[in-house]
């Protein structure tokens, strides 16, 4: 992905230095990784990381910022910055309307969202109270050690998925499945999220097909890194990874085959309309 050198956002809220606090003590990588299946999964992985190998939540103070962070931030920054141009041309051109951009929220260890606190190991999240996307930077790294999703363009999918809840959010999509949910048990539930975790995934994929177009910062291999991701965080996969046996009926984000489908969905039409996984029985 052709990134560097190239405008960023503005829309960047950068919490990075000042941490309200983070977890230290026992756990280690095995528990981050539980805790990361958790979240894949749709439960609370703040929750496991405070109750697993004595780990305790810190009181917050400055956090360093390496080179690696000042990088992913910037690169964070740039396709961001992507996502504004392509949604922005792409809301005028399909849904005759304006596109309003999502703020990212940037941060180390520990921060407050409305949605609940956000945290590294928990993974990015769009809070549709406050209209923002939670990300610590971080995540790329676990993403790419721990999960084997590696190159730019697995980073790129990762914030062009959250981006892409924020497009939910705009269009009343968000709302209205929450409304749903709500009223529903746990199944219904799950399969709710799957949709909208599926739908998110394909405008992910209708994103890329533009900025390749009208960016020309797809690069040869970028699309496979994306495919390559949706197959490593698919719920099947994780469960799998986890050592369990894979539930249906606990899925909230859909299998590996699921997500690497509804990307390529995306991808291949670069239409908004290509995305309803909500009126179709073949997900």
């Amino acid at each position: 992905m052709r990134w560097q050198g190239r405008r960023g956002s503005d829309n960047i809220e950068d919490r990075r230095r000042i941490s309200t606090g983070g977890m230290v003590g026992g756990g280690g990588i095995g528990l981050l990784v539980v805790a990361l299946l958790v979240w894949a999964l749709g439960g609370d992985p703040i929750s496991v990381l405070q109750q697993g190998g004595g780990g305790t939540i810190s009181q917050g103070g400055e956090v360093e910022i390496t080179e690696a962070d000042q990088q992913a931030a910037e690169f964070v920054s740039v396709t961001l910055a992507d996502t504004e141009e392509v949604w922005s041309s792409l809301f005028q051109s399909q849904l005759g309307r304006q596109y309003a951009p999502v703020t990212l929220v940037l941060f180390k260890q520990v921060t407050q969202s409305p949605c609940g606190n956000a945290s590294g190991a928990t993974g990015p999240f769009y809070c549709p109270l406050d209209k923002k996307a939670y990300l610590d930077t971080d995540f790329f790294a676990t993403l790419q050690r721990q999960m084997g999703a590696t190159g730019d363009f697995a980073a790129a999918y990762v914030v062009a998925h959250e981006v892409g809840h924020h497009v939910q959010d705009e269009l009343g999509i968000l709302s209205q499945v929450n409304d749903i949910r709500q009223r529903s048990g746990e199944a219904e539930s799950n399969a709710l999220s799957v949709r909208v975790e599926l739908q998110a995934d394909c405008l992910s994929g209708v994103w890329a097909r533009t900025a390749a177009e009208r960016l020309g910062t797809i690069e040869e291999g970028d699309v496979a890194e994306a495919m390559n991701a949706a197959a490593k965080i698919g719920d099947d996969t994780l469960q799998r990874n986890a050592g369990r046996r894979p539930m249906p009926d606990s899925f909230t984000h859909g299998t590996s085959e699921q997500r690497q489908r509804w990307f390529a969905t995306g991808f291949k039409s670069g239409q908004i309309d290509a995305c309803d996984t909500f009126n179709t029985s073949d997900l």
